[in-house]
């Protein structure tokens, strides 16, 4: 395991773990039309066998398992014990879907074992990502297929830029990280997607831009979805952990200025936030 793999291992069995599982069903609703579109790209048979890279709680392992039916297999690898639990507490008796706590990039998987290697934003944090997929690319038999879904740059998507670009002048912000380092962002660019799958040994590459706008909390009310998508914002996220060691006053100045970017979002009962993401499809070669 890298030491960047490591750090997210402690990172998810920690407070982004916690996170994520307190704003689970948020979370899921936010992502979901992304997902959608990367089942849709990976085009799940009945009875095929899916690895689903970084799971989370399961509901990209749900909605494939409902494409595969009672005589396909999904198994869910994630990297959250929390996630992972959560995944196994949602998920129905008899549904055809496993979930592991591990990391995909070093795990024990059977060989040839799976038709498709699939991911809902689960495959940009490997420290080696080009060694994570030749890794990977083993379980999947001769012929079998991948389809993921990844993050855009920073800059195309609002759920980022929005919030901390509300902050500069109330945090000092580090300078951004290297583009290429383990990250939601780290597959902004395509090019860099393509070298990564080319040189673990895929063929077939097509990867082409999605774009949504999605609910970024909800409520009852104008402002009550306002209020959650505050709530969310200072949760979950890169905002989270540069608020976190913050004062209270900071805080509370920061989620005024978080709360006028939002209030100037369309959306009724919820704050619709745009995103920017790449759907990637490849083949893992038949011999």
């Amino acid at each position: 395991m890298t030491e960047q793999n490591a750090y997210q291992v402690a990172d998810w069995n920690d407070q982004s773990g916690e996170r994520w599982v307190a704003n689970q069903a948020r979370l899921d609703a936010m992502v979901a039309v992304f997902g959608q579109a990367a089942i849709e790209a990976a085009a799940p048979a009945t009875g095929e066998r899916v690895l689903d890279v970084g799971c989370g709680a399961g509901a990209s392992s749900l909605a494939l398992a409902a494409r595969v039916g009672a005589q396909g297999q999904v198994l869910g690898v994630d990297i959250s014990e929390s996630l992972i639990g959560r995944a196994r507490t949602l998920t129905p008796q008899h549904t055809p879907a496993q979930f592991l706590v591990a990391d995909a990039s070093s795990a024990e998987l059977p060989e040839g074992a799976f038709d498709i290697l699939f991911s809902r934003f689960g495959v940009m944090f490997f420290g080696d990502p080009t060694g994570a997929f030749a890794h990977m690319r083993r379980a999947l038999r001769p012929g079998g297929r991948v389809a993921f879904v990844c993050w855009r740059g920073a800059a195309e998507n609002e759920w980022m830029r929005l919030p901390m670009g509300a902050i500069q002048g109330i945090v000092a912000l580090t300078a951004p990280p290297d583009p290429e380092a383990p990250g939601p962002f780290s597959f902004g660019e395509r090019d860099r997607v393509t070298r990564i799958l080319t040189a673990a040994g895929f063929t077939d590459i097509a990867i082409a831009p999605f774009d949504a706008s999605v609910p970024f909390g909800e409520g009852g009310t104008r402002d009550a979805a306002i209020d959650d998508a505050v709530k969310m914002a200072l949760e979950v996220g890169p905002l989270s952990r540069v608020l976190a060691a913050q004062p209270d006053e900071i805080r509370a100045r920061a989620a005024v200025a978080v709360r006028t970017v939002f209030a100037g979002r369309p959306g009724e009962r919820s704050v619709m936030i745009d995103g920017a993401a790449w759907i990637v499809t490849a083949r893992n070669p038949a011999s």
